[in-house]
């Protein structure tokens, strides 16, 4: 069975991700916007394995939305380079790169840097108080915190400092860097690292929050750097403790003609 089977046999029976707390969720928009939501939760969490090959419509089952939706989020994903359009082959899930993780690292340090300067000078007080109530969410959460519970309160961290930055540029190019990161957190936590990377992470953020709204620009860009080091840690861990399939599930795979899996 080829990479595509197999995928597709893991898809049976999975629901649709549930919603996450309302007061951390964007309102709902276009069904477009939508299904990019739920494709990248799934592709976050892993359960898209990376390096699998599904179809659009396992995307449409696993959503619970239409194939224009679905369509049209899936090109959007693939500009981002989370999923790969492969005629006649289905959809590629990004493999896991270490190395092209850690490249883009570097230019992940830069952009978040840009960011906390930029959402010190402009945010306004109803964002201020939304970072607030995120903020107080994970410290309330902290001592019991799920990684799944703490996923949600990052990705409404990372989409509220993209919107208070005022640099609209950033959704389509910040955003996906902060996907691919959170995956590879992930699986470092899930596999790896566990309670104490999860709680490392959980501190990490929560000192760039406290940063930002004190208005400390140098402090924040100090925290904002200590969290992609410790990203950078994190690959480390999986580079030496992970199964190459968890990276990419065609490895392992027997291989038809051509050299590719069949």
């Amino acid at each position: 069975m080829g990479v595509q089977g197999k995928t597709s046999e893991r898809l049976k029976g999975q629901e649709a991700p549930e919603g996450a707390d309302a007061a951390l969720t964007p309102p709902s928009g276009d069904l477009t916007s939508v299904a990019y939501e739920r494709i990248e939760e799934l592709f976050v969490s892993l359960r898209l394995a990376p390096g699998s090959t599904l179809r659009t419509q396992d995307l449409q089952g696993l959503t619970g939305l239409g194939r224009t939706p679905v369509h049209q989020a899936v090109r959007r994903l693939a500009a981002e380079t989370l999923l790969d359009v492969q005629p006649r082959n289905g959809l590629l899930v990004s493999p896991i790169d270490l190395a092209r993780e850690r490249r883009l690292a570097d230019l992940r340090r830069d952009m978040d840097r840009f960011v906390v300067g930029a959402v010190i000078s402009e945010m306004e007080g109803n964002e201020r108080a939304r970072l607030y109530h995120i903020m107080r969410r994970l410290e309330d959460q902290q001592p019991t915190i799920t990684l799944d519970q703490f996923n949600v309160l990052d990705k409404a961290f990372d989409r509220l400092m993209i919107e208070a930055s005022r640099e609209r540029f950033l959704e389509r190019s910040l955003r996906p860097l902060k996907a691919l990161g959170r995956r590879a957190g992930f699986l470092d936590i899930s596999k790896v690292s566990g309670q104490q990377g999860l709680e490392e992470t959980v501190e990490n953020h929560l000192a760039i929050m406290r940063a930002v709204l004190a208005g400390d620009v140098a402090l924040a860009r100090t925290m904002s750097d200590r969290l992609v080091e410790f990203g950078l840690v994190m690959l480390d861990r999986l580079e030496r403790n992970i199964d190459p399939a968890l990276l990419d599930i065609s490895f392992g795979l027997d291989e038809g003609p051509g050299g590719r899996a069949s």
